[in-house]
């Protein structure tokens, strides 16, 4: 399973994000969306799962802050603002937390947990790439990838 993560769009949708999330099958957005034209977007792709950010308004007031989502088998935690994180994630069951809100695209692994950063895929803030990540589940596990637009 291919999975698109992509964080803090901020209402803009860029023809280069979609074409990098074209063949996945599930998008994960951690927040920061900036509209429903940007879920709207996505949706042509793939089945879009998304949480509310600190810029999104009274539009995303139907958005939960946090979901715990199951794909591929796998648990899977949204939050946008890691510094919020209210669960221990191995205990919760979750192999996943996906985040934005940095804006700063990362990968790390603790306590066999892979947190998640895919960046900002929105407009560019300071001299931070325009980024998103890929996720394959596969036979050999999990390979995260950070893809850098510009």
């Amino acid at each position: 399973m291919k999975i698109g993560i992509i964080s803090d769009t901020h209402g803009l949708l860029r023809p280069e994000v979609l074409a990098a999330l074209e063949g996945c099958e599930a998008i994960l957005h951690a927040g920061d969306i900036g509209g429903d034209a940007i879920l709207a977007g996505l949706r042509r792709i793939a089945p879009v799962h998304a949480v509310r950010g600190n810029c999104d308004g009274s539009w995303a007031r139907a958005l939960p802050w946090t979901e715990h989502r199951e794909l591929g088998g796998l648990g899977f935690y949204l939050i946008h603002d890691l510094a919020e994180l209210d669960l221990d994630p191995s205990a919760a069951g979750v192999s996943v937390v996906v985040s934005g809100h940095s804006h700063q695209p990362k990968i790390a692994w603790q306590g066999g947990v892979l947190y998640l950063n895919p960046g900002s895929a929105g407009p560019r803030r300071f001299t931070l790439p325009i980024a998103l990540a890929r996720l394959e589940l596969g036979p050999g596990g999990l390979e995260p990838e950070i893809v850098t637009l510009g």
